[in-house]
C-alpha cells in the first residue's frame, strides 16, 4: 500500500509502498477515508516531539473497516469508524476509574500497537505507528477499542475531524473546564483545535469568548465559530487586553491551545483570581514554563492539564456526531482545504505557513 513514511526531522514525508500486516486478536484492518492535518504531527516532523522512527504519521483519520483479527465484536467488515489516537486497554487503573484517556498501556506502547510490535514494515525494516492509527496511507491495523463506529451514510472526513481536533476542542471546554454559562472565557491559539474550545465555550453559553491569535486570518475565522472579541498580540499586550475586556478581572477561563511556554504564560497572567487555566497545546519538548508559585496560592488559580479533551472516546465521540447532526457543532465549515495524499509535505507547508482552518487528506 501507498503510505507517508517519516524517516528522519526536518525532512520531507517519503510516499512509497510498503507492508501491512493482517490485523492480530483485538485489531482492525482499516480502509483510511479521511486524514485530518494536524499540528501534533508536525511538531514529530520538526523534531519538537520524541518518537520512534521511521514512522507512519498521521493520528486524525476515519475509514472503513476491511477485516478484523480474532476476538473483535465491537466492528464488522463494511462498518464506517472514527479512528481514536488513544484506544485504551480496560484493565489498568485509569481504564478502570473512567479516565481511559490516560491509559497505562497505550502510554506504555509509544510507536507500537499494544502488544509492543508494529505491522508496518518495508522489507525486514520495521515501520512505527504514530498514535497507533498511522493514517497518512491508503490502510491501517488499529486496536479494535481505537475504533468508534459511526453510521455508514457519515461523512468521512467530518469523521476524522471529531478523531482528534472536535473532540479535543469541545471536550476541554465541556469535560475538563466545565464552563458555566455567563462565564467569560480566552482561547490562546485559533488553530483546529483552537476553534473548538471557542466553539465549545459557545456551546456552553459562555458570555464572552476571547480569541487570542497573531494571525489576523484565523481571528476572523473564530469570530464564524463562536468568538465575540478578538486579540492580535503583535498590536497590543494580550493580558492587558482580556482584563480590559473583562471589567479587568481577566477571564473565568483561559485555553492555552497553541503549545509553547509564551502562550501558556498568556494564558495563566490572563486568568481572573481564582480563575481556571487549561493547558491543551503541546509544547516542544524541552520548553518550560516558570509559574510564579507564591501568585498562584495568593490569587487561587486553577492550573491544569487536558489530554484528548479529557475524553472517553467510545462513549464521548458519539455524542460529538450527535452534536453534529444536530446543527449545534460546526464541523463542515472547518475544512477549508482537501489533499491528496501525494500532497501532503504541502499540506503541512500550508499549516506550517498559518493556513486558517483544517486540512484534510480525501484521496488516496
Amino acid at each position: 500500500m501507498k503510505a507517508a513514511v517519516l524517516y528522519e526531522a526536518n525532512q520531507p514525508l517519503v510516499l512509497e509502498d510498503i507492508e501491512l500486516d493482517p490485523p492480530k486478536a483485538g485489531e482492525v484492518h482499516v480502509k483510511i477515508g479521511a486524514a485530518g492535518i494536524c499540528r501534533s504531527d508536525l511538531h514529530v516532523m520538526k523534531g519538537e516531539a520524541n518518537h520512534l522512527l521511521p514512522a507512519v504519521l498521521g493520528h486524525e483519520g476515519s475509514g472503513t473497516v476491511l477485516d478484523v483479527g480474532p476476538g473483535v465484536s465491537r466492528v464488522r467488515p463494511g462498518d464506517r469508524v472514527i479512528l481514536s489516537f488513544v484506544p485504551y486497554c480496560g484493565h489498568c487503573h485509569f481504564c478502570l476509574t473512567g479516565r481511559a484517556n490516560l491509559c497505562d498501556l497505550h502510554g506504555a506502547t509509544p510507536g507500537t500497537l499494544f502488544d509492543k510490535t508494529t505491522r508496518l514494515h518495508k522489507g525486514a525494516q520495521r515501520i512505527h505507528h504514530y498514535g497507533k492509527v498511522a493514517c497518512f496511507a491508503q490502510e491501517a491495523v488499529v486496536p479494535e477499542t481505537g475504533c468508534i463506529p459511526v453510521a455508514k451514510d457519515f461523512p468521512l472526513p467530518q469523521a476524522a475531524l471529531i478523531g482528534c481536533c472536535v473532540t479535543t476542542g469541545v471536550g476541554a471546554a465541556m469535560f475538563n473546564a466545565k464552563i458555566t454559562p455567563g462565564s467569560t472565557v480566552a482561547v490562546v491559539g485559533c488553530g483546529g483545535v483552537g476553534l473548538n474550545v471557542v466553539q465549545g465555550a459557545r456551546l456552553l453559553n459562555a458570555g464572552k469568548v476571547i480569541a487570542v491569535d497573531i494571525n489576523e486570518g484565523k481571528l476572523e475565522f473564530a469570530m464564524g465559530f463562536g468568538a465575540t472579541h478578538t486579540v492580535n498580540p503583535t498590536l497590543r499586550d494580550p493580558v492587558a487586553a482580556i482584563k480590559e475586556l473583562t471589567g479587568g478581572l481577566g477571564a473565568d477561563y483561559t485555553f492555552e491551545v497553541f503549545g509553547s511556554s509564551e502562550t501558556l504564560l498568556t494564558a495563566y497572567n490572563a486568568a481572573r483570581k481564582g480563575g481556571t487555566v487549561v493547558v491543551v497545546g503541546l509544547a516542544p519538548v524541552g520548553d518550560n514554563a516558570a509559574i510564579d508559585p507564591v501568585a498562584l496560592v495568593r490569587q487561587e488559580k486553577t492550573l491544569k492539564g487536558c489530554y484528548y479533551g479529557s475524553s472517553r472516546p467510545a462513549l464521548d465521540m458519539p455524542v460529538m456526531v450527535q452534536l453534529y447532526q444536530a446543527g449545534k457543532l460546526d464541523i463542515d465549515g472547518l475544512i477549508t482545504r482537501t489533499y491528496r495524499l501525494d500532497q501532503i509535505n504541502q499540506a503541512y507547508r500550508d499549516i506550517d505557513g498559518g493556513e486558517a482552518g483544517r486540512g484534510v487528506i480525501t484521496q488516496f
